[in-house]
């Protein structure tokens, strides 16, 4: 039996997650609480095999009650769940002692994965999340989560659309006031994230997603 401590300032998030989950045998969410310090002290009463935390929360973020928990109970694991996919959200989490790093917008099954992954002492990632972070941090022998739906950011999906209308990426810099160099990095990412072998197959499933955007 997996238990379970999950820290969420949404309720809603929570009581999603609970009424998943309640009637999976192998899987006991045994309290919930809603900022970083009652999550600190739910796990130090109750123990659980493994904390879900949100990152920003009230009175203590997840970064920080990770590194207490760590420290006091270094067998416990960490799963981040939050919407941040910033290279320095997930290295603060990582260092804090996380063992796993999940998007809000991946999925209950990703998380079901993510649980059973990381409780039996491996690490898991969404596998939408910091391509660059992940290629430039991570061991290749972790477990990256895959999802038949691959998310892409508001700005990939904008820089997407300029693609399929033709722009060279000075041009969709120039358009949207932003660097080249940052759309270069855009563009490295959702090729990545769609599993495309290079540029041009990027240019080819613009045009055929052109009006899904």
């Amino acid at each position: 039996m997996i238990t379970i401590a999950m820290a969420e300032d949404h309720q809603m998030l929570i009581d999603g997650v609970k009424s998943f989950f309640e009637y999976d045998e192998n899987i006991n969410i045994i309290g919930t609480v809603n900022n970083g310090d009652d999550l600190v002290k739910l796990v130090l009463l109750k123990q659980p095999k493994l904390v879900i935390t949100d990152i920003r929360m009230p009175r203590m973020d997840g970064i920080e009650a990770t590194k207490i928990i760590k420290t006091k109970l270094p067998h416990i694991h960490v799963l981040a769940l939050t919407m941040f996919d910033q290279p320095d959200a997930i290295k603060q989490m990582l260092d804090a002692g996380a063992s796993g790093y999940l998007l809000k917008n991946s999925g209950i099954k990703m998380l079901s994965k993510a649980i059973t992954t990381i409780s039996e002492g491996n690490t898991f990632f969404d596998p939408n999340v910091a391509f660059n972070f992940m290629n430039n941090y991570i061991d290749q022998n972790v477990m990256v989560g895959r999802s038949d739906k691959v998310v892409l950011s508001n700005r990939e999906k904008e820089i997407l659309q300029l693609i399929a209308n033709g722009h060279t990426s000075k041009e969709i810099a120039e358009n949207l006031f932003i660097a080249k160099t940052t759309v270069d990095t855009h563009r490295k990412n959702m090729i990545r994230k769609l599993n495309l072998k290079n540029g041009n197959e990027l240019v080819k499933y613009s045009i055929d997603m052109k009006y899904q955007f």
